[in-house]
Parts: structure tokens; C-alpha cells; sequence
């Protein structure tokens, strides 16, 4: 594993002698996901393994290239998982990629996201050197909190090594339930709902259904399952779709990519909970107690991009045509900072350059 390492880092620092850009390579599983891919690559595949587990003070460290399929495992071998339930895609994705991309899935809303879970990291900056951020302890907020600043990067401040990760123990209980509702009314429920003692864990609305995950102790699930009424799924069927959401591999995603096969994009809008329906023709999920909407729709990028800034928030190009940007576009300020952080990082701009289109 040292000479796996070694050789990142006598790369990197070649790279940053010739100026010659780096194109960050794991799993590929979210390729898709973002600006353009360019430069040369660096498997960072090599590193791989967990470092070191200790269930009993719910942490976990683990090197950048490990699967994550294979993480998962080892975490449910002792009854344990990683909270935010980081979408999958493909077999192929990394522990690296899932800090690197940011992403959670159906339980964001209530547990957070990757960055609140990671407690420190080991990358190589743009220089080559060698650096490590935070600890392998929750109690650990000294200084800076770098290492979550990695989460949500892309890849474009370094290349992640390794990261520490708090776990948590699998709830107990778990029940999911369903009502016909339309999206205005459903959206008023999980707003009225929200509000509440109440064990929810993930929400999902989409053509008239409403579906809602509820966990914790078996004795608080059961209270508010008969509390809400509904109709009670069976739990297979109810794994699978949560299952099938997290990885968008459901039936209102395989309906989407026909319709980007067509010519049509697939938005992902993060607005405001409370915000009332987005007024746009075109199939709408939403996730995350209103929070997170996905839209498939042959709107221009102008239009969409509107209706989430009015929404209070922002809309991204998932899949299809990114020819105008697959970030929404930031305020000077924010674009200012940013570039100051990465200028910190990475001073040859070597790592992913384009895959952040909004900084471009």
C-alpha cells in the first residue's frame, strides 16, 4: 500500500512540474455526474482496504479506492451502516468517488449528509505533498474542518487517500406506508409531518403516491404507523424500492432515461421544503420532505434554473445535454471563494479541471 501511494504522489508531483492536468479515476460509476472530463488519469484504485474499524466507537477508516459495496459489507457484518445511504449507481463505486461526489440518498433530509460524517482525511494537494485533516474520533473539532470540505469537491482540490467515517448502529424498526395523494397535498402532509415527533426517515412522492419510510425503535415505529394510517407495505417490496431510489435504478428513473434518450434533461432541484409545486411541465419526483425535486422535462435550462431560484434554491443537469453548464451558475462572491479554496489546494489547477463547470 506505501508504494501505491508513493506512486500518487511522485505522479502528482510530476504532474504539477509539467502543468500537465489530472483526470481522478475510481470506479467511474459517476462520470456522468457534473462538467467535462479531462486530463490525464490517475487510478486512485490501488488504495484500497480498510485501514482500521472499531465498531464499538462507530468509526471506521478506509482507503480512497475501496468499494463501497465492499465497506457496506463489513459494516453490516456488526449491524452497522452508513447513515445517508450514498447512492450507488453502478458495482463499481468507491469510497473515494462517494466523498468526492457528496451525494446521499432517501435519508439526507433527516440524518444528514456525507460531510457530517466525515471525521478526517489523507490527500495529496496540488503540490504533491501529503496531507492529513481531522481524526479518527468524533470528539475531534480542532481547527479547520478541511476534511469535509472534500465532500462535494469533484475531485478538483486533490486526490482523497484515505477518510475516517462515523458510523451508526441499523434501527431496529422499520415500516413503510403509502397514500394516494396528489403533489400538492402530499407536499402539505410532509411539511405538516415534518414538524412532528415523528420517525421518519425518508419520503418519496411520484404520480399520485406518496411513500414513507419510518425507523427507529420498533415500539416508536409501530406508534406512528398506527398514528398516520396508510397502507402498510410489505417489507421485500418496500427494501426494493428504497433500494431501487437510492441507486435510481426505479421505475420513475429508467422512465427518465428514455426521455433524455430522447432529448429531454433530467434535473436534480434542491429548493426549499415548503416550497409549493414547481410549475413546469415534465414527470416530477420528489425526495426529501420537498427538498430535493427531480425533473425530467424538455423546459429550456433557463426556465428550470428560475422556477428553483424562485423556489429558493438551485437546479443541476443530471443527465442529458449540459452544453450550458450542469451547475447552476454562482453569485460572485461564492465563485471568489471558491476559486480561493482551490487555489489553496490545488495552485496548477491540475486536478479535474471543467468537472466543476460552474468555476470554469
Amino acid at each position: 500500500m506505501a508504494d501505491a501511494l508513493q506512486t500518487l504522489v511522485d505522479t502528482v508531483r510530476d504532474a504539477a512540474g509539467r502543468r500537465r492536468p489530472l483526470r481522478i479515476v475510481g470506479g467511474g460509476s459517476k462520470d456522468f455526474y457534473g462538467g467535462a472530463l479531462r486530463g490525464e488519469p490517475l487510478d486512485v484504485r490501488p488504495l484500497t482496504g480498510i485501514s482500521a474499524y472499531e465498531p464499538t466507537e462507530l468509526v471506521v477508516t478506509v482507503r480512497a479506492g475501496t468499494p463501497l459495496a465492499e465497506l457496506e459489507s463489513a459494516l453490516a457484518e456488526r449491524g452497522q451502516g452508513l447513515p445517508f445511504e450514498p447512492p450507488r449507481f453502478e458495482p463499481s463505486g468507491t469510497v473515494g468517488g462517494m466523498v468526492a461526489a457528496g451525494l446521499a440518498g432517501p435519508a439526507r433530509a433527516v440524518v444528514g449528509g456525507v460531510r457530517d460524517y466525515v471525521l478526517g482525511a489523507t490527500m495529496i494537494n496540488g503540490r504533491g505533498e501529503l496531507l492529513s485533516f481531522g481524526g479518527q474520533v468524533m470528539k475531534n473539532v480542532a481547527g479547520y474542518d478541511l476534511s469535509r470540505v472534500l465532500a462535494g469537491s469533484m475531485g478538483t482540490l486533490g486526490v482523497i487517500c484515505e477518510v475516517s467515517l462515523k458510523v451508526l448502529p441499523v434501527a431496529a424498526g422499520r415500516a413503510t406506508l403509502r397514500f394516494d395523494l396528489d403533489q400538492a397535498n402530499a407536499l402539505r402532509h410532509l411539511n405538516e409531518w415534518a414538524g412532528q415527533a415523528l420517525p421518519l426517515s425518508a419520503s418519496a412522492w411520484w404520480d399520485g403516491a406518496l411513500v414513507l419510510r419510518l425507523q427507529g425503535a420498533q415500539a416508536a415505529v409501530a406508534s406512528a404507523a398506527q398514528r398516520l394510517g396508510g397502507e402498510l407495505i410489505d417489507a421485500p417490496l418496500a427494501d426494493a424500492f428504497w433500494q431501487g431510489l437510492r441507486d435510481q435504478h426505479d421505475e420513475y428513473f429508467d422512465s427518465a432515461a428514455e426521455a433524455v434518450a430522447g432529448g429531454a434533461r433530467l434535473w436534480r432541484l434542491s429548493v426549499a421544503a415548503a416550497a409549493p409545486k414547481i410549475a413546469l411541465h415534465g414527470q416530477q419526483l420528489i425526495e426529501w420532505g420537498g427538498a430535493q425535486r427531480w425533473l425530467v422535462t424538455d423546459a429550456p435550462p433557463a426556465a428550470v434554473r428560475e422556477a428553483a431560484a424562485d423556489a429558493l434554491g438551485h437546479a443541476t443537469v443530471w443527465r442529458g445535454d449540459k452544453a450550458g453548464g450542469a451547475f447552476a451558475p454562482l453569485a460572485p462572491v461564492q465563485q471568489r471563494l471558491q476559486r480561493a479554496v482551490m487555489a489553496a489546494f490545488d495552485p496548477f489547477g491540475l486536478f479535474n479541471p471543467g468537472r466543476l463547470d460552474n468555476l470554469s
